[in-house]
């Protein structure tokens, strides 16, 4: 009798957090699944021209590192598939931070053309939802800007808009204001 209480309770807990994860909404085979690094596809070029087998070796780390590989094709093409795993995180009011890295090698040299922490389990978080097609280009300055809360460094282009810069200014004179008002 008590192990049929203690096993109704526990499904009841176990049904309360899924749908309050919203897990209600997906099969059960989705429950935990998290994205850590969605699917990337695009163009590799050097000096504007597209590079042939370039070897791409992408890093993703959520507990442990899982590394995949592509090369390009003559016409400096590849595609990752996009890299799930399922975690408890997602069921716990816990944050999601799933490292990643994706370098080039070729013709002997290494570039790091990605490095990111993507902050958003959910699939194509890197470019806001749409499609995540990039051009790199192999010799251009790398940049370094947030989407949507996540810090990337990368020598690639593609459809995003970077979060605005703060105003660390404008945040320091708000500061200040706060501080008059509670006086």
């Amino acid at each position: 009798m008590r192990i049929r209480i203690y096993f109704m309770i526990l499904s009841f807990l176990v049904l309360s957090v899924l749908s309050i994860k919203g897990a209600s909404a997906m099969g059960l085979s989705d429950v935990g699944k998290v994205c850590l690094f969605s699917k990337m596809e695009g163009v590799i070029k050097l000096d504007g021209v597209p590079v042939n087998n370039a070897k791409l070796v992408r890093t993703v780390n959520l507990t442990k590192d899982k590394t995949d590989e592509a090369v390009t094709d003559q016409n400096g093409y590849f595609k990752f598939d996009a890299i799930f795993a399922r975690t408890i995180t997602k069921l716990l009011p816990m944050e999601f931070v799933s490292n990643q890295e994706v370098w080039a090698h070729y013709r002997g040299k290494e570039y790091r053309i990605w490095m990111s922490v993507k902050r958003e389990p959910d699939e194509n978080s890197e470019s806001q939802g749409k499609p995540f097609i990039v051009e790199c280009e192999l010799n251009s300055k790398e940049r370094i800007f947030d989407v949507d809360g996540s810090p990337i460094f990368t020598l690639c282009t593609w459809d995003v808009k970077p979060d605005k810069k703060p105003n660390i200014m404008e945040s320091l004179k708000r500061a200040e204001d706060a501080k008059k008002v509670k006086m």
